[in-house]
């Protein structure tokens, strides 16, 4: 029960990654109040767990008066708030580099991956002062760290969480404030696995296939579960990892330590000795 008696809000609680936190916190003893845009979802994993052990609270993190209810509902579930997990995102969707993309997909982007934290962050850390101190982990991404092709809102917003989470650790780590990062990799969560359906199907195969296709690459040869992140998340917030702040984390099956041009080559040299 590595966190028997905390209390945390997750953000972007109702799927994939932030469900699957929510679930392997309350199994570690903790209570959550999870948060999300869609209060269906939210419900659906509320019901999954004992009612005493969770609460949920929906609204948008990019909206400040909405942050400040979410708080409000994680301190009426446990009395205080000793751990904040900043999962909401917003992808950039359609991908278009800096000249084609509409400034107004910008805005959103920046709104919720950004901003949204900075406001969490925010209303949350008074709170944690007050007792003692506090485990806050945010969620960014492998594009953090790396760029990728025509994404730079999504980009520029999670390289901008790293950096605000090292400026937290900096600033309240003599309030016994930690403030850590993950960057996950390739997750197989619902909405990954809805946005490569049309590509194994145009390609003739199933999702397992289209994984193995653009994992081929990566040092461990597939994608992670959502409650593989959910682990790490648990460790992150625990005590175990009480001398741990301001760490950058991939959490990727070494994505992040391939030369993409060297990984390349080899694959021509070896399509070409096998001819």
């Amino acid at each position: 029960m590595r966190l028997d008696g905390k209390v945390a809000l997750v953000t972007g609680g109702g799927t994939g990654i932030g469900a699957a936190v929510a679930r392997r916190f309350v199994a570690d003893g903790a209570k959550v109040c999870i948060a999300g845009r869609r209060k269906e979802m939210l419900d659906k994993v509320a019901s999954s767990l004992p009612p005493e052990s969770v609460m949920t609270c929906a609204g948008d993190v990019s909206r400040y008066e909405d942050v400040e209810r979410m708080v409000e509902a994680t301190l009426k579930l446990g009395g205080r708030l000793n751990v904040l997990v900043n999962n909401a995102a917003k992808d950039q969707i359609p991908p278009a580099n800096v000249v084609d993309i509409d400034p107004e997909l910008w805005q959103q982007v920046l709104a919720v991956n950004l901003t949204g934290p900075f406001f969490t962050m925010k209303a949350a850390i008074p709170h944690m002062i007050r007792d003692g101190g506090g485990s806050i982990i945010n969620v960014a991404s492998v594009a953090g760290i790396r760029s990728i092709p025509n994404m730079p809102a999504y980009v520029s917003s999670k390289g901008g969480m790293i950096a605000l989470s090292q400026q937290v650790a900096l600033d309240f780590g003599p309030m016994r404030i930690r403030c850590n990062v993950i960057c996950p990799g390739s997750i197989r969560t619902e909405m990954f696995e809805g946005a490569m359906g049309p590509f194994a199907k145009k390609l003739g195969t199933d999702l397992n296939g289209i994984f193995s296709l653009f994992t081929k690459d990566v040092p461990l040869r597939r994608v992670a579960s959502s409650d593989e992140v959910g682990g790490l998340c648990s460790y992150l917030a625990g005590d175990d990892a009480s001398f741990m702040t301001g760490v950058v984390l991939p959490i990727d099956g070494g994505t992040a330590i391939v030369d993409i041009s060297g990984a390349a080559i080899n694959n021509i040299a070896t399509n070409c000795t096998n001819q």
